[in-house]
């Protein structure tokens, strides 16, 4: 597997590289990052042949898309794929205090869910402005789902479909505004809801197919194939209990999910394979995946991901996952290294 292979998004043609940059880090995810960091991070993802980078404005309450914009400011636009997501509206709060939702050093701006038509439209300029971009290649919805929202998901989900959000995002699809338009969620059920309402050219899905989850296979992914629309993996780490530091989906992991990593980590040793370089490739071997992001803190952080993802697996490896049941009988495995 190579980080800088070039895959096409079925629907729009548009190009990403297998690896791409997550940029919440750059937000100041639970700790700081200075300026100089941030673009290091970004120059060094460059260097590296990567050229796909996603961002939101909830992202340190805008502070991400800011330093974003400004690393990739003297790039040829033309020479990388950009995403960033719409949803919130960040307003000015002069209340908001280091630590506001894990970010250590927050703007005075606060998120405000807003999947309206005028909504949808706000938050597309507002990014424009902060990346100091002209046209943004990809747009996903961010966090729409019934787990993210609760007793508020049937208001926001009409606002998406009753309220314009859907016909907004279709219309700057249109206009040429954006290239691509899509969600960007951790519930693969509103995806499924979703395709039913618009044609959707990607899916940044989190969390939900991984080397420890396969629950999206057959409900969505293979849907996807027949639509042609492209998945892009996140959360390939659950939070990051598949790379040793206990925690799933953002909360401390369960024992049944600390018992199964543990049994995937028992057959990783026998052959030699780190578990985070297993559970980078994992995804790619279905036909939906198109690329995947991962967020770093540091350049060797970043680094490190990048020899995950290139490191031989043998087929063996894959086989025994099938035979002790810890991966689903009819999922797709790797092939390179059969």
């Amino acid at each position: 597997m190579n980080a800088r292979e070039i895959r096409a998004l079925p629907r729009s043609g548009l190009e990403l590289t297998a690896l791409g940059l997550g940029c919440s880090q750059l937000g100041g995810l639970y700790r700081p990052i200075s300026w100089a960091d941030s673009e290091a991070l970004v120059d060094a993802a460059w260097s590296a042949g990567l050229r796909y980078f996603d961002t939101a404005p909830y992202y340190g309450y805008t502070l991400s898309e800011r330093r974003v914009g400004q690393a990739l400011a003297a790039r040829d636009r033309d020479a990388f794929v950009l995403s960033t997501k719409v949803g919130r509206l960040m307003r000015p709060d002069a209340g908001v205090r280091p630590g506001d939702d894990g970010w250590a050093e927050p703007p005075p701006f606060r998120p405000a869910f807003d999947y309206s038509y005028d909504g949808i439209m706000r938050s597309y300029e507002d990014s424009q402005q902060r990346l100091g971009m002209a046209c943004l290649d990809i747009l996903y919805v961010h966090d729409i789902g019934a787990m993210t929202h609760g007793e508020r998901h049937t208001h926001y989900w009409a606002q998406l479909t009753q309220g314009g959000g859907f016909r907004a995002l279709a219309q700057l699809r249109e206009s040429g505004a954006v290239r691509a338009i899509g969600l960007g969620v951790n519930e693969w059920e509103i995806v499924v809801d979703a395709m039913n309402e618009v044609p959707l050219d990607v899916v940044l899905l989190a969390g939900r197919y991984t080397l420890l989850e396969q629950t999206a296979l057959e409900p969505l992914l293979d849907a996807c194939v027949r639509a042609e629309t492209a998945i892009v993996v996140g959360g390939v780490f659950n939070s990051g209990v598949l790379a040793g530091n206990g925690k799933f989906n953002y909360g401390d992991a369960p024992a049944e999910v600390v018992r199964k990593v543990q049994h995937l980590t028992d057959v990783c040793a026998r052959f030699d394979v780190p578990l985070p370089a297993a559970a980078l490739q994992f995804p790619f071997a279905h036909p939906a995946v198109v690329s995947c992001v991962v967020g770093a803190r540091s350049v060797a952080q970043l680094q490190q991901n990048i020899a995950w993802l290139e490191r031989p697996i043998p087929g063996q490896y894959w086989q025994s996952l099938l035979n002790e049941g810890l991966i689903a009988a009819n999922v797709p495995v790797p092939q390179a290294h059969l």
